[in-house]
């Protein structure tokens, strides 16, 4: 008697363990507090972040992280180049652009593995290949950013050059420039613009940059001093990170109802408006998957940086096989 009692102790023991958490939560001084900039407003492009917090992630890994929006990629690659932040999420552009003046900025893991910008115009224009858009007027924010970037990178991969287009900075109103007949087709990203214009019906044709090129996008960048000094920490976040990635990649329906908590407005939005964001969803996860999310492609990077120079935003060669790693990718 004696000895069963012990053998169903012992198994009822085992049970317990095995609905226990997956990992210790620490205790209140052992937590890693981590500023993320971002970026832009609150959005359903931003899902993985909210995910990550929502599900436990990045808990797990003994971290509080504030997501900060409304910080422009410029300064949250000053502040993490200057150690004043760890970490923020910026695209690979801008960390070439750092390292050419001097900041010791590390990309560590690849949140977009294919640049989101696309070229569109209206179906009458008839442009269907990168060779039509010779000779026509191109709308775009101005000679700067990830849109100027995509558009020298599509262009040079027909052949082409800024003298064989005009392009207008018209800022960011690029639907109402398309659709009004100011320009014959505009640059944006392939989240927005197209799925506002075919959301009005109109009919579109869109050449995506990712198709022609691959360049480097959006990522998790820190600082050298972080990476030398608290390699773990590194870890965490981008194990923290890919894991609300994934998530959000295998669950997109209930990681939208997630992401209610997190964007303003989106809870409330008729029927046909959610319909849309759930649309720019689906669009952002074929710019996220991967078979191995969070690793960068050297082609990417050589790519961006021979652009860059192309384009004259860099001066001279970089060595850009020092702007990111993937020691941190699973």
């Amino acid at each position: 008697m004696l000895r069963k009692m012990v053998v169903n102790l012992l198994v009822m023991g085992l049970l317990l363990m095995a609905c226990g958490p997956r990992q210790a939560r620490p205790e209140a001084d052992e937590w890693v507090e981590i500023r993320l900039p971002v970026g832009y407003i609150p959005n359903v492009q931003f899902l993985p972040l909210y995910v990550m917090l929502e599900k436990g992630f990045a808990q797990e890994q003994g971290l509080r992280v504030t997501i900060e929006h409304n910080v422009r990629e410029t300064d949250s690659v000053a502040l993490v180049g200057a150690g004043e932040l760890a970490f923020a999420v910026v695209s690979g552009e801008q960390v070439l652009l750092a390292r050419a003046q001097g900041m010791p900025v590390v990309y560590v893991a690849a949140w977009y593995q294919k640049y989101p910008v696309s070229v569109i115009a209206t179906a009458e224009q008839g442009i269907q290949t990168v060779a039509d858009l010779k000779g026509k007027t191109i709308g775009l924010p101005g000679p700067f950013g990830a849109n100027y970037i995509g558009l020298q990178a599509l262009l040079a991969s027909a052949g082409l050059s800024n003298a064989d287009v005009t392009l207008s900075s018209i800022g960011f109103a690029q639907v109402e420039a398309l659709v009004a007949d100011q320009v014959q087709a505009v640059v944006g990203y392939a989240t927005n613009e197209p799925i506002q214009l075919r959301a009005r019906g109109y009919s579109i044709q869109e050449l995506r940059v990712a198709d022609f090129v691959s360049l480097c996008s959006n990522g998790i960048i820190t600082n050298e001093t972080t990476l030398r000094e608290n390699p773990d920490m590194v870890k965490r976040l981008v194990k923290a990170f890919l894991q609300g990635l994934e998530y959000t990649v295998a669950h997109p329906d209930e990681s939208f109802e997630i992401g209610k908590k997190y964007i303003d407005g989106l809870a409330t939005l008729s029927e046909a408006e959610q319909a849309i964001q759930k649309e720019v969803l689906q669009v952002s996860i074929e710019f996220w998957k991967a078979p191995r999310l969070g690793f960068s492609e050297e082609q990417a990077w050589q790519n961006m940086h021979d652009s860059l120079l192309t384009i004259g935003l860099l001066s001279a060669p970089l060595d850009w096989k020092s702007a990111f790693t993937n020691q941190f990718i699973p």
